[in-house]
């Protein structure tokens, strides 16, 4: 088993406002450019010492609205930079526009005076591009190349002050495929060298038409839905770094369940990969409301005591709360022994009140009786509708059968098809391996609410999103497209008001119906959705990366409850490194002196994991690594991102992933034993006639002064100025 180290998913975010000074007077700053000129005279009236000059602005804060409504977005930047130097600064300000975009009423104030400034084409914007990075040698921008500008003067900056930029611009987005794509440019990580202090991006979302998809593959970012036709989207970090541009999707339909499409093939002769989003309507009828059961399993030996006793209370009363007319419900709480609101039965909502007074009166003390209170859940278990399970416990099992795989045996020959059973780990004392295999095999998810978090506001959170099922058992058809490592696996219910990402691979391609099955009121249910376009070549590519994370995730949880097996980190291996995936079997990619670009070298990163790695049972099963390590699997199976850059020594660009070796950023498909590159220097006009030529390709080259990429089995080397 690979070595349990704690590690998380970076959080993809965004940079602000940075400048880079050289011998030249430009200086690259926020998400555009700021061309700054040097002072000439010191505030001692002596020539300066260029080394006294900033090496950037520091940034305090960036606040992103956006209003979009019936496809026109608003955007409007908040930006305040610190001039920290002792030196008066001036120059001119560069936004590069989002591409494809048609932009109007573009606008921009500096301490709340307007600043007169100009839209450039993208020939105008291509040449001050170019321009900086041949004098600043930093291929960083290129990744604009092929977008148009803002261009505006700044007035001076005085030495240890404050200057808020206020930029605003609208533009009609498209529709394609069914899907509106909103960017904001924000790929600016390069020309940050500290991170921002805060960053904020707040969409306000409305259509004439009913919301279905929403969706970002670039930012995790959080949806509140007001009914069907308005939501609002939000991102928010602290002293981070961006290595993307922001992308919001979002897609409208009348039907009660929508069905969004995102493919990508990397040519016409290999295999693609596709995210199909399926989002149910927010508001359903009343009489299309899916009776439940809800089975509330609470412990309350000694251990939950005190704070977290009162907020499982609270958790408790949130979700009886939230019950339908028609759903019926069960409390059973266990410690050494059983307590149950109505034993052995399931009570109807209108006894909520009742089962109140019950929750308010539990107590915390005596020992774990794990194993009799999922049974005793089982037992009272109906099969005529869905069922959900609530299962929380801050310990492990110590009376009566505490052998897990019993346990696990014990409830695989007691539930029922039709229980989805979460679980909720409370605090770091708990079995891991116990909470995730009960609720991996009953079709539900497990959380974990470490130390010092609400109780409440997790369970109540998760509940929000479960309480109204609309479809169980799904199974989706593809319509002749043959398909393959669709995740996940398997798939979960579908409940209002959320969204189902399924990533996958497929051959071929073309147009296909789409059918999603499944059961409502123990009724089957289809829903064909047409025309969906399983593209030949091209596409988007970020569902590359974000299929092998969900991959990756799998085969990490497989081992983890089931033992590992040689095939399954080979596949973990090839994966995390070809798409630059950072996980417990590979941490070795951010370190330079490992070669793992050569065959011989990825078949001995394979054999070193397996052969220094400790037994399986030697696998924590509780404790904070033990927990960390199960939420950073989940957080894999569920990514809605594409992994981000790594601690300086790994870079995405596309669906490619670049290692820094021995100075060089090589791309991870290059195989040195195999591949001749073709050399061409940094900044020269062969250079930047190759871009012309091939401008998809800005974003490799962007990823360094040096570079190796491969394109189509040819390798191409960017060589430093002689």
């Amino acid at each position: 088993m690979f070595s349990f180290r704690t590690f998380a998913l970076a959080i993809a975010a965004f940079v602000l406002f940075g400048a880079l000074w050289s011998a030249d007077p430009a200086t690259v700053a926020a998400d555009g450019l700021v061309a700054v000129d040097c002072p000439t005279v010191a505030p001692n009236n002596t020539l300066p010492d260029r080394a006294d000059c900033p090496a950037y602005l520091r940034v305090k804060n960036h606040n992103v609205t956006v209003t979009i409504d019936n496809q026109v977005a608003q955007t409007r930047i908040d930006q305040t930079f610190v001039n920290d130097s002792a030196f008066q600064l001036e120059g001119t300000y560069i936004f590069p526009l989002p591409e494809d975009a048609a932009i109007s009423d573009f606008a921009m104030y500096v301490d709340g005076k307007r600043m007169e400034g100009q839209v450039l084409d993208r020939n105008q914007a291509r040449q001050i591009y170019e321009d900086i990075v041949r004098r600043q040698r930093d291929p960083a921008l290129l990744e604009y190349l092929g977008r148009g500008a803002f261009q505006a003067r700044i007035f001076p900056i005085l030495p240890h002050t404050e200057r808020r930029v206020e930029i605003s611009y609208s533009q009609i987005l498209k529709m394609e495929n069914g899907l509106v794509k909103y960017v904001y440019p924000l790929s600016t990580e390069k020309f940050s060298p500290q991170p921002v202090g805060n960053v904020t991006v707040n969409v306000d979302l409305k259509s004439p038409q009913a919301l279905k998809a929403i969706y970002s593959p670039t930012h995790n970012v959080s949806v509140s839905r007001d009914g069907d036709y308005k939501a609002k989207i939000g991102y928010e970090a602290a002293n981070v770094k961006p290595d993307r541009d922001f992308v919001l999707y979002y897609s409208v339909s009348a039907d009660e369940i929508g069905a969004t499409l995102l493919t990508y093939k990397p040519d016409a002769n290999g295999d693609g990969f596709f995210a199909l989003l399926v989002t149910p309507q927010v508001q359903v009828e009343q009489q299309k409301v899916v009776a439940k059961d809800v089975i509330l399993v609470l412990d309350t030996s000694g251990s939950m005591s005190g704070e977290k006793i009162v907020q499982a209370r609270n958790a408790a009363k949130f979700v009886l709360n939230q019950l339908q007319p028609n759903d019926r419900f069960a409390v059973i709480t266990f410690a050494t022994g059983l307590i149950s609101f109505a034993p052995g039965k399931l009570s109807p909502a209108s006894e909520r009140g009742e089962a109140l007074r019950f929750v308010e009166n539990i107590q915390a003390s005596g020992s774990t009786n794990i194993n009799r209170a999922l049974l005793e859940a089982m037992a009272v278990a109906d099969t005529e509708r869905p069922t959900i399970v609530i299962f929380l416990t801050d310990g492990l099992p110590t009376v009566d059968e505490t052998n897990t795989d019993r346990i696990l045996e014990n409830v695989k020959q007691n539930a029922r098809s039709n229980v989805r059973l979460f679980t909720f780990g409370v605090g770091d004392d708990v079995n891991t391996l116990l909470l995730d295999s009960l609720s991996e095999r009953q079709r539900g998810a497990s959380a974990y609410v470490r130390p010092g978090e609400d109780i409440e506001e997790t369970v109540s959170g998760f509940y929000a999103k479960v309480s109204t099922p609309v479809l169980s058992d799904l199974q989706i058809a593809f319509g002749g497209i043959e398909t393959y490592d669709v995740f996940p696996y398997p798939l979960p219910d579908l409940f209002a008001g959320t969204q189902l990402v399924v990533t996958g691979r497929y051959k071929n391609g073309g147009a296909a119906t789409v059918t999603l099955n499944g059961n409502l009121n123990n009724q089957a249910q289809k829903y064909a959705f047409e025309d969906l376009n399983f593209k030949r070549d091209g596409g988007d590519n970020f569902i590359a990366p974000l299929w092998a994370t969900r991959k990756i995730g799998y085969l990490l949880s497989q081992i983890r409850l089931h033992g590992e097996n040689r095939e399954a980190v080979d596949e973990i291996v090839a994966l995390a490194i070809r798409y630059g995936i950072v996980t417990p079997y590979t941490s070795f990619l951010i370190q330079e002196d490992n070669d793992v670009l050569s065959e011989g070298g990825r078949k001995g990163a394979s054999d070193s994991v397996q052969q220094n790695a400790p037994p399986p049972a030697a696998a924590p099963t509780s404790g904070a690594g033990a927990v960390g390590m199960s939420q950073a699997n989940q957080e894999m199976k569920d990514a809605s991102a594409a992994p981000s850059s790594q601690e300086g020594k790994l870079k995405h660009a596309g669906d490619k992933a670049f290692i820094l070796r021995n100075g060089v950023w090589t791309d991870t498909t290059f195989v040195p034993e195999k591949m001749t590159t073709t050399k061409i220097q940094f900044g020269s006009q062969q250079y930047f006639d190759l871009l012309a030529q091939h401008p998809e390709w800005n974003k490799y080259v962007a990823v360094g002064e040096r570079v190796i990429f491969v394109v189509n089995g040819v390798a191409y080397e960017i060589t430093a100025v002689n």
